[in-house]
């Protein structure tokens, strides 16, 4: 192992995934002594679990992507492979139009890849549907909004009734100005290589890696347990972690980095990984490197909160269906989204057979009035939604309102070229990555994978010199 420091600033999971990569707690070999350093009272960022009515409950994030390895590969790495769990179900509605509408088969983030089943759905009215089928061709630089490339492709429907209420479930955004190449980038070679639009979504969806594997992947107990067993993990290894510990002021060093918290302690570390929100990063960044704080700095979030509910079964008249529902955003609901967490969860189910767990989501990027609401008003704009599109009538026995305020970076046309701007100003300045949700992805697979490459990014350092020091790169002197 190299006897370098190596500071880790911010503790969500990118910042504990870092952590666990330089330590050795995911199970390569440890490269650094670790410091882990997180603002708030608690690790995990938007990956934490509470109780709701003494159920056990994740109160943020409650799944990952399983279609990409990173984040299953670090719960097997920190212990919590016998925790993997797919969805009970998967079968998703739309409400719109007044009724909840199966989510067509086929799609990729809402655009359609078999028109068929987009029929049967009846998410699109004739006119719709009509204009969907009259697909139209039209030509893709290196990048465009996803809204205005699907509308102009296939009509502004499909994206209102469609991509818009999946979009919104990843991002909070809009299509309108989100990035196909950043958000969407499996779409990219299927815009630029002509053809149907429709067919090439049905090819990618029909891919065998594809057909017959879950989308997602869960964990018993929730997905709030992977940073509490990864932070674990970090701690067996050596690590040093620590909460309610703000960094005031990062300054480069001839040597590394002086990194001063909030109670005044200074620690010198050989390298910075860097995994806080892009307005924080940018606050640190600012005299050392200016042009990625600039870049940082237009970084722009989407805030929302969550509402979690807890009904007595016996109250109910029926338990809902499928896993839950989203809401496009031209139909003007309060909510935008709903998870029957009981249903999608069976080892929620199994915990506790005698409740029903549901929540919702509210906000979205430049609406986010409703995280200003209290706590009681966002409980009863759910349960007045949720009247319409399931004729709940019950009141629950307990709820919890998780809000993020700055909770989703927004990916929008040219992001792709501003993070590569800001990571060369960052590297130019040597001994520093950066890592996060701002950067790759904002799913939890992304972030730690956005992590993993940022420990890489330090290898050079991180290495006992087998020459005469370190490269006048890695140290940017």
């Amino acid at each position: 192992m190299s006897d370098a420091h190596v500071v880790v600033i911010g503790g969500g999971i990118a910042g504990l995934a870092a952590a666990a990569f330089l330590s050795g707690a995911a199970g390569g070999p440890a490269r650094a002594r670790v410091t882990l350093l997180e603002a708030s009272e608690r690790l995990g960022g938007k990956l934490w679990g509470g109780e709701v009515g003494g159920v056990r409950v994740d109160l943020g994030a409650e799944s990952v992507l399983a279609r990409r390895p990173e984040a299953v590969e670090l719960a097997r790495a920190v212990g919590l492979a016998d925790a993997l769990e797919p969805p009970t179900t998967a079968k998703a509605a739309i409400w719109t139009r007044g009724a909840l509408r199966p989510l067509p088969g086929g799609q990729v983030m809402g655009v359609p890849g078999d028109l068929d089943a987009l029929a049967a759905s009846g998410v699109l009215t004739a006119e719709g549907l009509d204009r969907a089928r009259h697909e139209r061709t039209t030509e893709v630089g290196e990048d465009v909004a996803i809204g205005r490339y699907v509308a102009d492709r296939l009509g502004q429907e499909v994206v209102d009734r469609l991509v818009e209420p999946l979009l919104g479930g990843v991002y909070a955004g809009r299509a309108e100005e989100i990035s196909l190449r950043a958000a969407v980038p499996q779409l990219l070679p299927i815009a630029r290589g002509g053809g149907s639009l429709v067919e090439g979504v049905h090819r990618l969806a029909s891919r065998p890696a594809v057909v017959g594997t879950p989308v997602f992947q869960g964990l018993r107990g929730g997905i709030g347990t992977l940073p509490e067993a990864v932070a674990a993990a970090c701690a067996k290894a050596g690590a040093d972690l620590r909460t309610d510990t703000p960094v005031t002021e990062l300054r480069r060093t001839p040597d590394g980095w002086r990194v001063l918290t909030g109670d005044g302690t200074a620690l010198h570390a050989d390298a910075v990984v860097l995994a806080a929100p892009a307005p924080a990063a940018a606050r640190l960044l600012r005299t050392d490197a200016p042009v990625a704080a600039a870049g940082l700095d237009g970084v722009e979030y989407a805030g929302m909160a969550l509402v979690t509910m807890a009904f007595r079964r016996s109250d109910l008249a029926g338990a809902p269906a499928g896993s839950g529902f989203l809401v496009p955003p031209v139909d003007g609901r309060r909510i935008k989204a709903s998870t029957f967490s009981s249903n999608k969860w069976g080892w929620l189910e199994r915990s506790a057979p005698d409740a029903f767990l549901l929540r919702t989501s509210l906000g979205r990027h430049r609406e986010e009035e409703a995280l200003e609401l209290p706590d009681e008003e966002l409980v009863a704009r759910s349960l007045a939604d949720l009247g319409e599109a399931i004729g709940l009538t019950a009141r629950p026995y307990a709820t919890a309102v998780s809000r993020f305020r700055a909770g989703l970076p927004q990916y929008p046309v040219g992001h792709l070229d501003r993070v590569a701007r800001v990571r060369s100003a960052a590297e130019r300045v040597g001994a520093l990555a950066l890592c996060g949700a701002a950067y790759d992805g904002v799913g939890i697979p992304a972030c730690i994978g956005s992590a993993a490459a940022a420990v890489a990014a330090l290898d050079g350092l991180l290495t006992p010199a087998t020459g005469e020091g370190p490269t006048e790169r890695t140290m940017g002197a």
